[in-house]
């Protein structure tokens, strides 16, 4: 894996907002909406994480398959690659890169107990040619700096070891949107770090002043993370469902 994120493939496509709000031709035929496209990757996100805690892989890794999954649909559309198999394929091959392998065939296992739905049933076969065509969408770039790596050292610094389970959380709910795909990881791990001040009434202005980061990117993820926390509330289960139903039943 690459040492410097500077130099990194990450950092060279690193996207814009707008290049990342972009619904393919294909699933705007269906009906798939921009509001559609973030809550279907935000439950994808989440049944990576779920599927990750019944094989017990590290946070990093389902760090890095939500990366891989947000990085395929800035490609490729939902029509042609369906999310429910491209989430777990997504952990699939993010295990092997962080070198935590898990088998397919315990995915395929694991999904079966998860969930009822046909609709979410794929054999060890699907899994494997699904991940030829993810390593082809991602350019077989498979490198992801995480905020984890920067987060510690910040917070020791910053003389914040007490809120380190806070800004954990924070980071971990980042990946339910798509900051990992615009902006440099250890600004996220700051604006996680400013948000957990600004929660426990921390003064952490001066610290912020002297690393001379551009604090109008910090505090805009910032408030990109507390908007999150106020529409995710909105989002019910019935809402989710409807937008997962626009997708093609698997034929």
């Amino acid at each position: 894996m690459a040492a410097n994120f500077w130099t990194s493939s990450h950092y060279k496509q690193l996207l814009d907002q707008e290049e990342v709000d972009v619904v393919q031709p294909l699933d705007r035929e269906k009906g798939i909406t921009l509001e559609d496209f973030k809550i279907i990757k935000m439950h994808m996100a989440n049944y990576i994480g779920r599927l990750a805690q019944s094989v017990k892989v590290r946070q990093r890794v389902v760090a890095t398959a939500v990366a891989y999954m947000r990085r395929v649909y800035t490609r490729k559309s939902m029509t042609e690659y369906d999310p429910r198999l491209v989430a777990p394929t997504c952990l699939y091959l993010a295990s092997k890169a962080e070198e935590s392998t898990v088998q397919a065939r315990l995915l395929v296992f694991y999904i079966k107990k998860i969930y009822l739905d046909e609709r979410y049933r794929y054999e060890i076969k699907d899994i494997l040619e699904m991940e030829m065509k993810i390593l082809e969408a991602l350019n077989y770039y498979l490198v992801v700096f995480h905020p984890y790596r920067a987060l510690p050292q910040l917070l020791q610094d910053a003389g914040m070891n007490d809120v380190t389970q806070i800004c954990w959380g924070l980071v971990n709910d980042t990946y339910k949107m798509d900051l990992i795909l615009i902006h440099p990881p250890h600004l996220i791990a700051l604006a996680c770090i400013y948000v957990a001040s600004v929660l426990k009434d921390k003064e952490s202005t001066a610290w912020f002043e002297e690393l001379r980061v551009e604090m109008n990117v910090v505090k805009n993820i910032a408030m990109e993370i507390l908007d999150f926390y106020d529409s995710h509330k909105m989002i019910t289960e019935e809402r989710i469902n409807a937008s997962m139903n626009k997708l093609a039943l698997r034929q």
